[in-house]
């Protein structure tokens, strides 16, 4: 199979589908490699590493489009790329098309097979090749959090660990999957006043057994979010319905509860965001502020650490990406029930229940496009 791997255009995405390493394994197994120019130096990876690993260097991004029969990329294609795929052209990246209807529609309308990272499960539960840029992500978020409580930057001007004689921030984790796991870790490493709230009583549980004292854990109902909300300096948006777009969890309503120069962390923003007042921002213009609120929503939050990001991402891509190149795209979703989870749109369908519920579309079962 022609695998090809464009660079990334979002603003401020430094990731890149393939490592050098990835290619050479892809080459190993009998497949051609075609490799944008320039595509890897966001993560130290330069065009002779991909030459070296047996890869074929392409001068610009339509000429991979237009080669390749599977694209691997890291983000959602935007408009220019999306206009450039093509009927029964594999692509395989993070789609996350639940609040993005234009994506959607232009996707159906180009025929292409999308396999989306985000909605592959794993075999013993979860969503694998989501997790690691979940742990990057809820890592990020107390980093990126703490920078916004600074004053200069519009925040309370509080340090989360606060020092000896004044107390630590407050921080609200509102999920205790892998992003709010990985947060509350960070936050309690700082020293902060960690509340972490889920649905799940056996999270909350393992929450509880892991954490000790150093965490506090607190059922997830409007009540209990609402009140942590109100006394947080930092609140973490961490919930996630695989597919789905995310719940609006915290309302406008308690913005006015909350103590000017509080931060809130919109780690959802992918999937539409868990705060009624949240829209996606960029790493350039990473934060906004309503009703005295500052908001971080960056929607590309571990293209800041891409080389991390990248290798983390390509331990779990790859051996799917080498059974979809060695096997086709059928082949290895009818061997794979877990891959086969990761369809989300085939020949101008919808082939992910909660894509199409979420958008007002007709689902097409994956077993149909199998068949």
């Amino acid at each position: 199979m022609r695998i090809g791997c464009p660079k990334e255009i979002k603003n401020h995405e430094y990731r890149v589908g393939l490592t050098p390493e990835s290619a050479h394994e892809l080459v190993a197994h009998g497949h051609e490699v075609l490799i944008e120019t320039a595509a890897g130096l966001g993560i130290g990876a330069g065009d002779d590493a991909y030459r070296a690993a047996g890869a074929k260097i392409v001068g610009d991004a339509p000429t991979i489009f237009a080669d390749a029969e599977m694209v691997v990329k890291v983000k959602e294609p935007q408009a220019v790329e999306r206009a450039m795929l093509r009927q029964g052209q594999i692509l395989y990246t993070y789609l996350h098309l639940a609040p993005d209807p234009d994506q959607t529609r232009e996707l159906l309308q180009s025929g292409v097979v999308g396999i989306a990272y985000e909605t592959v499960t794993g075999r013993q539960g979860g969503l694998p090749l989501l997790k690691p840029m979940s742990q990057v992500a809820g890592r990020m978020s107390i980093q990126a959090g703490a920078t916004a409580l600074e004053k200069a930057n519009g925040g309370r001007g509080v340090l989360l660990g606060g020092v000896p004689g004044v107390a630590p921030a407050k921080v609200a984790v509102i999920g205790g999957g892998v992003v709010g796991f990985n947060a509350a870790q960070m936050a309690v490493g700082l020293g902060a006043d960690v509340t972490i709230l889920d649905r799940d009583p056996e999270v909350l549980e393992r929450l509880g057994i892991h954490f000790e004292s150093r965490a506090k854990t607190r059922f997830s109902n409007k009540a209990n979010i609402a009140e942590c909300v109100a006394e947080a300096d930092l609140v973490i948006g961490a919930v996630l319905i695989p597919g789905a777009a995310a719940p609006h969890l915290v309302t406008r309503a308690m913005l006015s509860t909350m103590m000017a120069g509080s931060v809130l962390v919109d780690v959802a923003i992918d999937q539409g965001g868990c705060f009624e007042t949240s829209h996606a921002t960029t790493h350039s213009e990473p934060t906004y502020v309503v009703d005295g609120i500052v908001h971080y929503a960056v929607a590309n939050m571990p293209g800041a650490v891409a080389r991390t990001s990248t290798y983390a991402l390509n331990n779990v891509t790859l051996p799917h990406a080498l059974r979809i190149a060695d096997l086709g795209w059928k082949g290895a979703l009818s061997a794979d029930p877990h891959l086969a989870e990761g369809l989300n749109v085939w020949n101008g369908h919808v082939t992910c229940q909660p894509v199409a519920e979420a958008l007002g579309l007709d689902y097409v079962p994956v077993a149909t496009a199998l068949a």
